[in-house]
């Protein structure tokens, strides 16, 4: 194989609900929940306590991904909204992005059956870890901006849109590597590494990781290791990936969600002397030869030579804002249109700034403006690694 392109390490089917208050609010009645009970970190075990989330995190307009008891329970709310299949994995998600801008590329998958093989891209060669079909379906819930819930004593109206993901996946937990992804990436020019989160034991995660070690030694040498963050079971486990691959990882890429969670603080992402202050301060916890932080309004590489990453930089954001305002079915066409936009002049002028004194440790670029009231939020981060990626090639 040939494959410029490699994406590990999973994947899965998503349900994205389609959005509705009314249900929503008819739930609040039916569980009597109150304005105190919304959490965004109790354990979610029945119906109510998914609710419960859902509109914590609608309170504070901040998405994110957890876990819940059983996949049957996504199972049963998903059967209360219209619903769209779609395939989930940042890997998988990107591959299908870049797909549409002529790339192929090399994908290792956890998870088969009929959907998956319905909506990979079918030039795409892969291996995959289980020799059965199965499906834990992950449950996405995009929330618009300006979305109310009014039932009881809640009153919600969300300020920004965003999404959140919940799953219970038994092939994430276990993520099963097949060392025959080794010969899929021989030719490799750069290596997506990510689909580790949802692991739930120290032990299990360093045996992977191990594996991982292992595969990459088919890389060339010269190959870039792109490793994407995500949302963690257990937080300290980031640590453990660094100690065992940080070396071999060339690039560590988060949004603006997993920047702060890093740092277990807020950061004010329009502040130029905060997001510096914070750049410094996760270089000292991940010392990698390059950081990327993307978020809705800007994108940026921290190290020296940042600069040489521009063009991929340009093109992670029109990709993510591309889907963002077409959803899964762009085309072409959308992408290039959307590349001719002018960026909304807030973020232009962030980027200025933040290019302005840091010499070439720093590149930042805008976001283009686009309205989109119906705006897709599930997958922004997976179509800008799909975009980021081939312009590294």
């Amino acid at each position: 194989m040939s494959e410029k392109i490699a994406l590990g390490f999973c994947n899965n089917v998503d349900y994205e609900i389609a959005w509705n208050a009314e249900v929503l609010e008819d739930l609040v009645n039916r569980y009597k929940i109150r304005a105190d009970e919304l959490s965004i970190d109790d354990y979610i075990n029945s119906e109510r306590d998914l609710v419960i989330s859902i509109l914590g995190f609608m309170k504070v307009s901040a998405g994110s991904e957890r876990f819940v008891a059983n996949s049957a329970l996504i199972e049963r709310f998903a059967r209360k909204f219209d619903k769209k299949i779609t395939l989930g994995g940042t890997s998988v998600r990107a591959a299908i992005a870049m797909r549409v801008l002529g790339y192929t590329s090399a994908l290792h998958l956890i998870t088969q059956n009929d959907h998956v093989r319905r909506l990979i891209p079918p030039d795409s060669p892969y291996v995959c870890s289980n020799e059965r079909d199965s499906a834990y379906p992950h449950l996405i819930v995009q929330f618009p901006k300006d979305a109310r819930i009014r039932a009881g004593d809640i009153d919600i109206r969300t300020r920004q849109p965003n999404r959140l993901i919940y799953h219970c996946n038994a092939d994430r937990i276990a993520l099963k590597l097949n060392e025959d992804f080794a010969d899929l990436i021989a030719s490799a020019n750069v290596l997506l590494i990510s689909g580790f989160n949802a692991i739930q034991s120290k032990r299990l995660l360093a045996n992977r990781l191990h594996t991982v070690a292992h595969i990459m030694e088919a890389l060339p040498e010269d190959a870039t290791v792109f490793l994407e963050d995500g949302a963690y079971f257990d937080s300290s486990f980031r640590q453990l990936i660094f100690q065992m691959l940080g070396r071999e990882i060339d690039i560590f890429s988060l949004n603006e969600d997993e920047l702060q969670i890093n740092l277990k603080r807020r950061v004010a992402l329009r502040d130029v002397d905060d997001i510096r202050l914070a750049l410094a301060d996760l270089r000292r916890l991940l010392p990698v030869r390059a950081l990327v932080v993307h978020t809705q309004d800007w994108a940026l590489a921290y190290g020296e030579g940042a600069g040489q990453y521009e063009t991929a930089l340009k093109a992670g954001v029109t990709m993510a804002t591309t889907r963002f305002r077409y959803g899964d079915d762009f085309t072409l066409d959308d992408y290039r249109g959307i590349e001719c936009r002018r960026p909304l002049i807030g973020n232009a002028r962030f980027a200025e700034s933040m290019n302005a004194t840091a010499g070439d440790k720093i590149f930042c670029v805008p976001v283009a403006a686009v309205e989109q009231s119906n705006a897709t939020t599930v997958g922004l981060g997976d179509a800008f690694v799909g975009g980021f990626l081939p312009a590294l090639i």
